[in-house]
């Protein structure tokens, strides 16, 4: 069925708008249906990158076909997430043709490598650029192959499930993600098992629970300075060293995965970096999707989560929208959205006119302004 649809010479639109700190893409086809994608930027730098790839899976013909999601939330910077935009996918296309299928072992393999040759970067730039050692990024990513739905996490991005519920109009929201955040207490039982004679591999500053005091999440790519004690030292600014030397890497980016069979209740996928679900509930967030138009849904999202945002500061979201990033980030998040609809139809075999597509997400110009 893929192939005799299949167009190689076809290019996906992978064009997007933007206003001011909103990128967006309100409606465009994918493989298995259609999708809605969103970004907003709070960060001075945009820190979220995200992508969508459909097509081939691999890099021979005979390979897999799919669609790939990937919502990379960067922290310290934004060298870690836009090195995992611009690798992740190629070293999973890599695996799946040494394979010649997408499995659980593909997507681990691929966070591997792309950890491996992200840390290779950081050890060439040390001495020029010491402070990659301190960037790094969560990293969800999906796949939609042969019925199957692939689920690769680490960190606390998060992707939630529409499913319709039986006997009742409202759909289920369903979260298939593991999340790695020290506010989690398996996180935090996790990581006193793992460093049993550290009593501060847990510590809560502010009210918050810190991986040594410092970050939140306990998985990643990069932070290079919590894994190899090479980079834990000067010139690494002060406020990353830790006092002692630690013998074992501190965080993994070894991601949790799930493979779940498709069923045809399933209707749609939220894909979001933790900026959304800081205001907006797994169900909130289903039912914002299942009650509104398919066109810009992704978008629709965003501004649920802002008036969140500028009410918990008691402010109006006509005045958050005012605010220019840098200062924005005090009230929210860069947050990132992808809504992916789900076909049976094409899911179980049906026919596409469908033509391949690569969308990279928050390709910004500068100035203010949001949804």
């Amino acid at each position: 069925m893929v192939k005799s649809c299949w167009n190689p010479s076809a290019v996906g639109d992978s064009g997007g708008r933007v206003d001011g700190l909103l990128w967006c893409k309100d409606l465009g086809q994918h493989m298995y249906g259609e999708f809605s994608m969103a970004v907003i930027q709070a960060n001075s730098m945009l820190e979220d990158q995200s992508q969508i790839e459909s097509g081939p899976l691999s890099s021979t013909t005979s390979g897999p076909y799919g669609t790939f999601f990937g919502v990379y939330d960067g922290h310290g910077g934004t060298e870690a997430s836009r090195y995992v935009n611009d690798n992740l996918f190629s070293n999973l296309k890599s695996f799946a043709s040494e394979h010649q299928e997408i499995s659980a072992d593909v997507l681990r393999k691929a966070f591997s490598t792309t950890e491996e040759n992200f840390l290779s970067l950081v050890r060439k730039q040390w001495h020029v650029k010491p402070h990659m050692a301190s960037v790094g990024s969560c990293c969800l990513i999906g796949i939609i192959c042969n019925g199957l739905l692939y689920i690769a996490n680490a960190g606390d991005s998060r992707v939630v499930l529409g499913r319709s519920g039986r006997g009742t109009k409202q759909a289920k929201a369903m979260q298939l993600s593991v999340e790695h955040n020290a506010s989690i207490d398996t996180v935090r039982e996790e990581l006193r098992s793992l460093h049993p004679n550290d009593p501060h591999i847990v510590v809560k500053k502010h009210r918050v629970w810190r991986v040594k005091g410092l970050i939140q999440i306990s998985r990643s790519i990069g932070d290079a300075y919590l894994k190899k004690a090479e980079f834990n030292k000067e010139p690494l600014l002060p406020k990353f060293r830790l006092p002692e030397p630690f013998q074992k890497p501190i965080l993994s980016a070894e991601p949790s995965v799930l493979v779940h069979k498709l069923h045809p209740d399933d209707q749609f996928l939220i894909f979001a970096s933790d900026g959304l679900w800081e205001h907006i509930s797994n169900q909130e967030a289903v039912k914002i999707v299942q009650t509104s138009p398919r066109n810009g849904i992704a978008r629709r999202l965003i501004k649920a989560a802002l008036k969140e945002a500028a009410k918990k500061r008691e402010m109006r979201y006509s005045d958050l929208r005012k605010i220019d990033r840098g200062v924005r980030r005090h009230f929210h998040d860069d947050i990132t959205v992808v809504v992916v609809f789900i076909d049976p139809n094409l899911i179980n075999g049906g026919s596409s006119s469908y033509f391949p597509l690569s969308i990279k997400g928050g390709r910004f110009a500068a100035g203010a302004g949001a949804p």
